[in-house]
C-alpha cells in the first residue's frame, strides 16, 4: 500500500447546471477553485448515464449506456492530474424508479439536477500508469 497524509486547504459546495456533463461540471468546479488534488461526494438526478465497468482479465473499460432519467443515489470521487489535465474520477450508485440500482465508474451524464461537495487537497495528486492494473493511478 502506498500512502500519504494530505491537508485540506479549502472546501466548496455547488449546484450542477442543468443539461452540463456531471463529470466535466466537477472538473469545471475543480479548475475554478485551482483544485489539484481533492475528493467530492455528490447527489441528485442525470437524464443519461454512460457507466464502464472494468473487466480485470482483459484490463479494458466496458461502457453500459442508459438513456433514462435517473437519481444519483451516491456520487464519490476524487481529483487529481491525468495526462496534464485535471481529471475527476467518479463513481456512482444510480437507480430507476422502481428501487433497481446501477453502479460503476461514472464515464459521462446529462445533470438534470446535482449537488456537490469538494474538499481541495492542498498537495498535488498526479496520476501515473501502473503495470499490474494497467489502470492510471494516484500516488
Amino acid at each position: 500500500m502506498d500512502y500519504r497524509e494530505v491537508d485540506s486547504s479549502a472546501e466548496y459546495v455547488a449546484r450542477l447546471e442543468t443539461g452540463a456533463d456531471w463529470r466535466g461540471e466537477i472538473e469545471s468546479l475543480a479548475a475554478e477553485a485551482d483544485a489539484d488534488a481533492g475528493w467530492f461526494t455528490a447527489l441528485g438526478a442525470v437524464s443519461d448515464a454512460e457507466i464502464w465497468f472494468y473487466d480485470q482479465d482483459t484490463k479494458e473499460y466496458e461502457p453500459v449506456e442508459f438513456d433514462e432519467p435517473l437519481e444519483v443515489a451516491s456520487c464519490v470521487g476524487n481529483v487529481s492530474w491525468l495526462d496534464g489535465d485535471r481529471f475527476a474520477h467518479t463513481h456512482a450508485v444510480l437507480s430507476r424508479p422502481d428501487g433497481e440500482t446501477l453502479a460503476g465508474h461514472l464515464n459521462s451524464a446529462t445533470v438534470f439536477a446535482g449537488e456537490v461537495h469538494l474538499r481541495v487537497f492542498e498537495e498535488p495528486l498526479e496520476r501515473t500508469h501502473d503495470e499490474t492494473t494497467d489502470l492510471d493511478l494516484w500516488l
